[in-house]
């Protein structure tokens, strides 16, 4: 029986049919059009389980994706987008021409798909060996923070130690993963992730700052910013070639409007430079958030001016 319905509505045009194939046949087909008259590449499709009638959560994550004309496999991912422990949508990211339409294959395996065999454009995973960080990039930029056992440290007066819950960001040359080459680089091969020997490095001096993310309360009174320590706990919820998902939770922390209960989700796609945070259980409300916007990027626009006239 063939039935084709729309899937998706995304920002920009995109065209996506959806078919099954004879029941015997267990393949699905997908049509994706690109109505724009420039190509597009590196934008993720995203078709929810519920297209593809009760199938179920062992049969989902056992789906790959091919181009039927060329017999390619697509990099592709199953996640669970609502955490509520269910797979809910696929995820691949076609290569289109201007004006073209594609025809992709999704074929069930015998065995869950091993994201090691793809191309991997995303990972994360907890660091002990560099005291206790947690670390996480993508074919574009890295990144990471700091545990309780680097607070531990300063507080004690340790040498080696980190206090913050400021992002640090590394900048890459390359698409391929580098976090545990360059960890492996430091600690045990004499090198240093702070040196560029072609892959990019870690230049990016995180301090008393937030960093690349991290966020804080300004209290205009005291002229004083109230931030949280370093992360308490971790969970990764997602890995695989386009997206890594993963928590991260902070001890409660005090600011003028009492103490802040911190907890959030980083999402980080493939193939793009910013990431995505989401908070949980933020008890506090932001009524001048556009106020603290609008002279964050007052004094933006002046360093970057200042910086202008001195490279002049």
């Amino acid at each position: 029986m063939m039935f084709k319905k729309n899937l998706l509505n995304l920002i920009l045009p995109l065209l996506i049919l959806f078919s099954s194939c004879q029941e015997k046949d267990a393949n699905y087909l997908i049509e994706v059009s690109n109505n724009l008259d420039m190509p597009r590449q590196n934008e993720t499709v995203e078709i929810p389980k519920s297209s593809f009638n009760n199938m179920l959560c062992q049969e989902f994550e056992r789906l790959v994706v091919t181009d039927q004309k060329t017999g390619t496999s697509l990099p592709s991912q199953v996640l669970d987008t609502d955490m509520d422990g269910e797979l809910d949508i696929l995820v691949f990211q076609p290569v289109l021409e201007a004006g073209e339409t594609r025809k992709y294959n999704l074929i069930p395996q015998q065995e869950p798909v091993d994201y090691t065999d793809m191309d991997v454009r995303t990972f994360s995973r907890f660091v002990p060996e560099r005291t206790d960080d947690y670390a996480w990039e993508n074919d574009r930029v890295a990144f990471r923070t700091y545990g309780p056992t680097a607070e531990k440290m300063i507080v004690d007066g340790t040498p080696g130690g980190t206090l913050s819950s400021g992002l640090d960001c590394w900048l890459k040359r390359v698409d391929y993963p580098i976090i545990d080459k360059w960890y492996r680089k430091t600690l045990e091969e004499g090198g240093s992730y702070h040196k560029d020997t072609g892959e990019g490095l870690d230049d990016f001096h995180v301090g008393l700052s937030r960093g690349c993310g991290g966020i804080g309360i300004w209290s205009q009174d005291e002229e004083k910013l109230y931030t949280s320590r370093n992360f308490s706990s971790w969970n990764a919820l997602a890995e695989g070639p386009l997206r890594t998902l993963f928590e991260l939770e902070y001890q409660p922390w005090e600011s003028p409007a009492g103490n802040i209960m911190e907890k959030k989700t980083i999402k980080l796609k493939s193939t793009e430079e910013l990431q995505k945070m989401s908070y949980e259980d933020l008890n506090y409300e932001f009524d001048d958030i556009s106020t603290i916007m609008g002279e964050y990027i007052n004094n933006l626009h002046e360093l970057i001016e200042e910086a202008e006239r001195t490279n002049e």
